[in-house]
């Protein structure tokens, strides 16, 4: 099994580039004993300038073949926390690869979001995508401590 999120543009050094590694590194920690991996993080750029239909190869590429395909989109569902830590151990228990999947300022092509398994959003405001990378990056940590049992997520 692999988990990867695949992201629009480059991450600088920053405050949202240590979030992210922190977070992603609590995620591989606490992940390794439920079976979940550690996350690979894609970054994609289409220095042309074509936005989302450029964007969209690039993105498809870095999706594993087979893997389920989660979007961020303002579209898509608001789960819980633990709704979405229970959707990670359904697929983990499939063996099933996992793709998130945050666009660029323009979103994501209609192509590769209808390909997606699940549409999730982060609620009805836009986030910047360097600030959707370190809320998901929280919330799959969360997910794991969720599925570990930990005292993190408090109901």
């Amino acid at each position: 099994m692999r988990m990867v999120v695949a992201a629009v543009g480059r991450l600088r050094q920053g405050p949202e580039a240590q979030l992210i590694a922190d977070y992603l590194d609590r995620f591989a920690k606490t992940g390794r004993p439920l079976g979940l991996p550690a996350i690979t993080l894609t970054e994609v750029e289409d220095k042309r300038g074509g936005g989302m239909a450029a964007e969209a190869p690039l993105l498809a590429r870095a999706i594993p073949d087979g893997a389920a395909v989660v979007v961020l989109d303002e579209r898509g569902q608001m789960l819980t926390s633990p709704e979405l830590a229970s959707r990670i151990a359904s697929w983990r228990d499939q063996a099933r690869d996992i793709a998130f999947v945050i666009g660029g300022a323009d979103g994501i092509a209609p192509e590769l979001r209808d390909r997606a398994d699940l549409a999730i959003s982060f609620g009805r405001m836009v986030w910047p995508h360097m600030l959707a990378r370190v809320m998901l990056s929280e919330q799959l940590y969360r997910a794991a401590t969720i599925l570990s049992g930990s005292p993190y997520h408090r109901e």
